[in-house]
């Protein structure tokens, strides 16, 4: 196992065998069946997961019980609480399968040891951080700047992948919206 994670950083930033070979010492793997949780608000984060195979969500429960999904995650894609993870501390989201998947692992103490044996690991997780970070500005400027109308034509258009993965209530929950006023928005579109 292990290969789109190699792959997924050599195309970041391409290792030697040798090096391959080290990172791979510090990765394990898990599998989850779907509905399955990979965390549990409350709990500390342990380990990043990258997916192999399979879908995850991101989220978060309010006190009424109403899911608020933070983030999706599909094959090539790293999933985990960061802020629980670099600090140890309680994990603000759940994570959990939404179908079944095949994780690649790397633990907080194996992640801060690689990052001091390895710079091109560090670069690779830099990176992966700077890219978490755009993606997030970017969702923020389209919830506080853009009609939902927008909004769901660039989730469309930048994930089409998703929308044929995910249920309309969760792609609803992702958007900050019902299931009720995204079929509206969904109709006003297609009545264009």
């Amino acid at each position: 196992m292990y290969e789109l994670f190699i792959q997924h950083f050599n195309s970041k930033v391409p290792l030697t065998v040798e090096e391959e070979s080290l990172v791979r010492t510090y990765l394990t793997t898990k599998r989850l069946r779907k509905k399955q949780y990979f965390l549990q608000a409350g709990d500390i984060c342990k380990s990043f997961a990258f997916i192999e195979k399979g879908a995850m969500k991101s989220y978060t429960v309010d006190d009424a019980g109403v899911e608020h999904i933070i983030q999706f995650g599909i094959e090539g894609w790293i999933i985990a609480d960061l802020f629980s993870f670099l600090t140890n501390e309680s994990a603000s989201y759940n994570i959990d399968a939404v179908e079944d998947v095949e994780l690649t692992l790397m633990s907080k103490s194996a992640h801060d040891e690689l990052l001091k044996k390895l710079p091109k690991y560090e670069t690779y997780t830099r990176l992966n951080f700077e890219g978490a970070y755009i993606a997030m500005q970017r969702r923020l400027t389209s919830i506080i700047s853009s009609s939902l109308e927008e909004r769901y034509e660039k989730f469309r258009l930048q994930y089409p992948e998703m929308m044929q993965r995910f249920p309309q209530h969760m792609i609803a929950s992702y958007m900050g919206l019902t299931p009720e006023t995204l079929s509206r928005v969904r109709r006003r579109i297609s009545s264009k």
